[in-house]
């Protein structure tokens, strides 16, 4: 029988479609299983933490989702549309950017000429219009980063939050719409990961989704909405960080438990 709301019955709250769906994603190399019937999804302004031991599987997912890998199997979604994503240019085609550990930046340039690095502004007489790329990054840069100053400065001399500052500003003047990160803080002290972990959260109030990949749990636990760990090629679940303890998420990067499976026992284990 077909139920019919009352006038004052309030309205359904109509789902939000992810900007991104992975499902069902499979990758083997020979009988290994890298990437066994993976499904994960992010929404835009979240925050996706992945994590997971080495070898875990985490990498080759999104090398997947960047374009890098073929899948054997399964699908991807982009904002509720099937997706076809061969090679990184398809990946870039769907507003995906991927930052990866080594920043892949030019070492003898500026900010300018890494942003727009293959992708060179020109003067209607043909010649590279440095003044227009200068002005927008700076644009760039006063939204993502207000303190960054060093425009004539060639990267290699920059420091290693000021050289994730311009891989990050290239990917959002590209209109990055999902964008993945690859061990951001890796490397950095204390002040220069405060500012990358400020950059994070304010791509995310602009409506980026992101997803992170990092080995510092507590990094992906103050950053991220959710976590997502995988364990030997799958993942072990996909929760609400404010649901779980970093003890929680030990068990199972470590011991691939679910919350609330790992005694109290192998929980203080973890820490012996």
């Amino acid at each position: 029988m077909t139920t019919i709301a009352s006038p004052s019955s309030s309205p359904a709250t109509v789902p939000q479609v992810p900007l991104v769906e992975m499902r069902d994603i499979r990758v083997s190399f020979g009988g290994v299983h890298a990437v066994d019937g993976v499904s994960v999804d992010l929404h835009a302004g979240e925050v996706i933490g992945l994590v997971g031991g080495n070898g875990a599987g985490k990498s080759t997912l999104i090398r997947v989702l960047s374009g890098a890998h073929r899948a054997d199997s399964g699908q991807i979604i982009i904002d509720g549309t099937p997706a076809q994503i061969d090679n990184p240019r398809d990946a870039k085609a769907y507003g995906i950017e991927t930052i990866y550990q080594t920043l892949a930046l030019a070492e003898n340039i500026d900010a300018a000429g890494n942003m727009f690095l293959g992708r060179e502004l020109r003067s209607r007489f043909g010649s590279l219009d440095d003044s227009a790329m200068e002005s927008a990054t700076r644009g760039v840069m006063g939204r993502l980063n207000p303190n960054f100053k060093n425009f004539k400065t060639a990267v290699m001399s920059l420091s290693g939050g000021q050289r994730q500052s311009v891989a990050i500003a290239r990917a959002v003047h590209f209109n990055a719409r999902i964008l993945i990160m690859d061990e951001p803080t890796a490397a950095l002290g204390p002040a220069e990961t405060a500012q990358v972990r400020d950059l994070i959260r304010q791509l995310k109030s602009e409506g980026i989704g992101i997803f992170l990949i990092s080995h510092d749990i507590h990094d992906v636990y103050d950053l991220s909405d959710r976590i997502s760990v995988m364990y030997h090629g799958k993942v072990v679940g996909t929760v609400k960080r404010t649901d779980v303890t970093t003890d929680d998420l030990l068990a199972m990067i470590i011991m691939g438990k679910p919350p609330g499976e790992a005694t109290q026992k192998e929980l203080a284990s973890l820490h012996a």
